[in-house]
């Protein structure tokens, strides 16, 4: 409870009105109303004025001391914005605000003049310059508001595209290490074999075979077609055949990784015999496990790089401040490529199908993406193991739609309406902000878009539909 509550019209609280920022402007007989009808109060320093789910009734007038609002989207209580003598906070005119979003807490003794609800019709009526310096300040209220709640959610987004990329990362970049380690001894055994294959003093028809055998290992790799049972059947069948000709049986893993052929070998059997076969061979496998590791070493750098490039893509690290034409299918390409492990960690099957030739969107990409990675993330969340994500983009009457659906169990008929309210979530404590959507609605509007469901038992599906960039001017033409 307030220390005490004073109703009175009292010249005095006129005066202290009339020298209040936000109000000095308004004319002394609008203050006098306002002192009028409302009540005089003050609060002690930790007194809670407003407690989170509280409806808010009053509007408050501070005239002294300092209250803080602080907010808990499931990180802790953080505070996002302090009201001090000048200030006007509570219940403002035109304002939606039917409960308090957090708790606001007296942080220096205060004095606030409070005026009901149940006077604001009659304070519009009445007071028109106030209700104008009012309805100024829940418009910066409101900007204040979006923009922490913006703020956080980005931070609940970077928190995952963190998570998801540093598994993304670890597979190749452990790959490539691992590789890089066995590089060196690898070259060694090359040269050694090398040198042993100089020793067997080759005959010019003899190196035209071997010069035919290495040609075919290093033809393109056989590895993306074989399967890993085809794989280890073919690795046998080499090293079986290396056992019967005196061969090193350790080169059969890099051989088996090559286009190269029985037939190829036992042509080469036909012109080398002994030391010299056995040597040629010995050349042969090193130099395949040479160059396997560095294509591993190369592929995993690679796919950093693939990575790094899709997060810097994702996140528009070189952000413009107007409007750009946005290419939906890279951003819906990259939000996949940051969220993959997830899905693999459900084993969700997500299938993409975006036509080459989609028309670009104007917008700012690094927001979009951000409406991207909401829907898909929840779509992730919302199916259980072995589910189906399904995410397409495609030109319908002018617009660009994306539609992000899943089969999940669906959303409760008692939930649909308010599944874009903020602070409304389903998720557990600590695993949900209740933002998601609602920036997600926010961002879709802010680019003159729309944002629909659609949901029932095992298929819900969200749709973003988009206006097309109007097309660029060739150059020379007006």
């Amino acid at each position: 409870m307030a220390l005490g509550k004073v109703q009175m019209m009292d010249a005095g609280l006129v005066d202290r009105v009339a020298a209040h920022q936000t109000l000095a402007a308004a004319p002394r007989e609008e203050l006098a109303w306002l002192v009028a009808h409302g009540t005089l109060e003050r609060f002690a320093a930790g007194e809670i004025v407003s407690h989170k789910g509280q409806p808010v009734d009053e509007l408050y007038i501070v005239l002294s001391g300092a209250i803080a609002h602080h907010l808990d989207r499931g990180g802790g209580r953080k505070k996002v914005m302090d009201w001090r003598a000048g200030d006007v906070t509570g219940l403002l005119p035109y304002s939606r605000l039917r409960t308090a979003p957090g708790d606001s807490i007296v942080e220096q003794p205060a004095e606030v003049l409070s005026v009901h609800r149940k006077h604001i019709p009659e304070m519009i009526r009445e007071c028109p310059n106030v209700t104008a310096a009012l309805v100024h300040v829940m418009l910066d209220r409101a900007r204040v508001f979006n923009a922490s709640d913006l703020h956080d959610e980005k931070m609940v987004s970077l928190g995952r595209l963190a998570a998801g990329l540093a598994h993304e990362l670890n597979n190749p970049a452990s790959a490539a290490v691992r590789s890089a380690k066995l590089l060196p001894d690898a070259l060694a055994e090359a040269d050694e074999a090398a040198r042993a294959l100089g020793a067997a003093a080759l005959t010019a028809t003899q190196r035209a075979a071997l010069d035919r055998v290495r040609a075919l290992c290093l033809a393109s790799p056989v590895t993306s077609v074989l399967s890993p049972i085809e794989r280890a059947d073919r690795e046998d069948t080499i090293t079986t055949w290396l056992e019967g000709h005196g061969g090193d049986q350790d080169a059969a893993a890099p051989l088996a990784e090559t286009p190269l052929t029985l037939d190829a070998l036992e042509a080469l059997a036909r012109e080398l015999d002994g030391d010299a076969l056995h040597a040629a061979l010995r050349w042969l496998g090193a130099g395949c496990a040479a160059r396997a590791l560095a294509s591993d070493v190369e592929r995993g750098a690679g796919r950093i790089h693939d990575l790094v490039s899709a997060v810097k893509r994702f996140t528009y690290m070189d952000q413009a401040t107007v409007k750009e034409p946005v290419d939906v299918g890279q951003g819906l390409a990259d939000t996949l490529a940051v969220l993959a492990s997830k899905a693999r960690a459900k084993s969700v099957a997500v299938s993409v199908v975006v036509p080459p030739d989609l028309p670009r969107v104007p917008g700012f990409g690094g927001e979009l993406n951000q409406v991207w990675v909401n829907l898909v993330d929840n779509a992730l969340d919302a199916v259980g193991t072995a589910g189906c994500v399904e995410v397409s983009a495609r030109v319908e009457g002018g617009e660009v739609v994306v539609r992000v659906t899943d089969n999940g169990p669906g959303i409760p008929a008692e939930h649909r309406s308010r599944i874009f309210d903020p602070f409304f979530t389903t998720k557990p404590v600590g695993q949900g902000t209740g933002l998601g959507l609602d920036i997600v609605q926010k961002l879709v509007r802010r680019h003159d878009g729309e944002i629909d469901v659609e949901s029932e038992a095992g298929r819900t599906r969200f749709s973003v539909r988009l206006p097309v960039a109007a097309e660029r001017p060739a150059a020379g033409t007006r």
